[in-house]
């Protein structure tokens, strides 16, 4: 298992890799944005990506290397998958094969059905995108890390030296979300980061600025297609 807050600095690999996480969440960022990645879901991080991964909780993963043809198919992005009950034992079957014969019959059949899998999982809604200016990144890192302060518009445009019509378009330029969108897919995150660290329902609520938590779950149920509750049980339904 890793430890809580253990980091890996940015860093690339020559192949694509696959993270399971079993237990406890991660958090990754590369240049363009951030996922966090919660019990019973995987990221796929595509070959050459400059990435850093942060473990939230005590982490029990697991994890694969692909060479760069093999994923050709999949997605050339970082995305969060949900993992299925076969994709989740295909992974640890896998696992149980001995280095020796990493090359075998056995271990070329499992891999073309992990591959088979991965194309058709569902991408969960776990990531956010960054500016790529330095003056609207650094104001997107204080709203990530206190998602439920309170922003004013106006203050946020005065910082970054612009009108606050200014300011909301070069932002949704840069990421391709309108300004309250991604404030509110911010707070989501952080809820689901608190979520799989056994934070209760309610405290979350207030933390992230709710009114309670029935507005809370409202808003949570609407993004997710389940409650803070019932997400991280094994449903079709959650991703």
């Amino acid at each position: 298992a890793e430890p809580a807050g253990r980091t890996y600095a940015f860093h690339t690999h020559h192949r694509a890799q696959l993270f399971q996480i079993v237990r406890g969440s991660l958090r990754l960022e590369t240049e363009r944005g951030y996922f966090i990645i919660p019990p019973e879901r995987a990221v796929f991080v595509p070959s050459g990506v400059l990435h850093e991964v942060t473990y939230l909780q005590e982490t029990e993963r697991s994890y694969l290397f692909f060479r760069p043809d093999a994923v050709a198919s999949l997605s050339p992005e970082v995305s969060v998958i949900g993992t299925t009950q076969l994709l989740r034992e295909l992974i640890l079957a896998f696992l149980e094969i001995p280095r020796a014969d990493a090359g075998s019959l056995r271990a070329e059949r499992l891999v073309a059905v992990i591959l088979d899998q991965l194309q058709t999982s569902p991408v969960a809604p776990l990531s956010l995108p960054l500016p790529a200016s330095e003056r609207l990144r650094d104001i997107a890192a204080d709203m990530r890390n206190e998602p439920g302060a309170d922003w004013p518009l106006d203050e946020l445009a005065s910082r970054a030296a612009m009108s606050p019509r200014s300011f909301q378009r070069h932002f949704q330029s840069e990421t391709g979300m309108s300004f309250r969108a991604w404030r509110q897919q911010a707070k989501l995150l952080k809820s689901v980061e608190w979520l799989a660290g056994g934070r209760s329902v309610g405290d979350i609520a207030f933390a992230l600025g709710y009114s309670g938590p029935s507005a809370f779950i409202a808003v949570f149920r609407a993004a997710f297609g389940a409650s803070p509750g019932k997400y991280f049980q094994d449903t079709p339904l959650k991703l």
